[in-house]
């Protein structure tokens, strides 16, 4: 049963923050099924990437330390976004998913959980997902997130 379908457009000023999105399950379930996707992932202006280069190594460079980065600078090319996805149950703190894909389909049960997240019950009240979004370097970027129950499997 789909229990959250969200989507939303961060920009640039989003960078270095969190957008929790709160969620309810109405009694235990058996599996969560999550599909987080965002999109454009890559900036593939190269001129506003070099701008944004020239940005951050002035930020966070020694003055003789920036000319040798920019001569360089096409390794670091190209410029992503990065959003990763963080869950919470009712008891606290689930796992976190700080992966670079822009799509991620996830998995937690009882037995098994997907690489980032623990196994465990999966109980019925206030879940909370997460959204850091480190790094927004388009002029924007839309997301969804998706989630579903799987109720215990029933008797035949």
């Amino acid at each position: 049963m789909l229990v959250l379908d969200v989507m939303g457009r961060v920009l640039p000023e989003y960078s270095k923050t969190h957008l929790r999105i709160p969620f309810h399950l109405d009694e235990d379930c058996r599996r969560l099924r999550l599909k987080f996707e965002y999109t454009p992932k890559e900036l593939e202006d190269r001129k506003r990437s070099l701008e944004l280069l020239q940005q951050s190594f002035d930020a966070y460079l020694l003055p003789e330390q920036r000319e040798p980065a920019m001569s360089q600078a096409d390794r670091y090319l190209p410029l992503k976004n990065l959003i990763t996805l963080s869950l919470d149950d009712p008891n606290g703190y689930r796992g976190a998913c700080h992966r670079h894909d822009s799509v991620q389909e996830l998995n937690l049960s009882a037995e098994q959980a997907s690489p980032g997240l623990m196994a465990g019950p999966l109980p019925a009240g206030a879940w909370q997902a997460t959204l850091s979004v480190h790094c927004i370097v388009t002029d924007s970027c839309d997301y969804k997130l998706q989630i579903w129950t799987e109720k215990e499997r029933e008797v035949q």
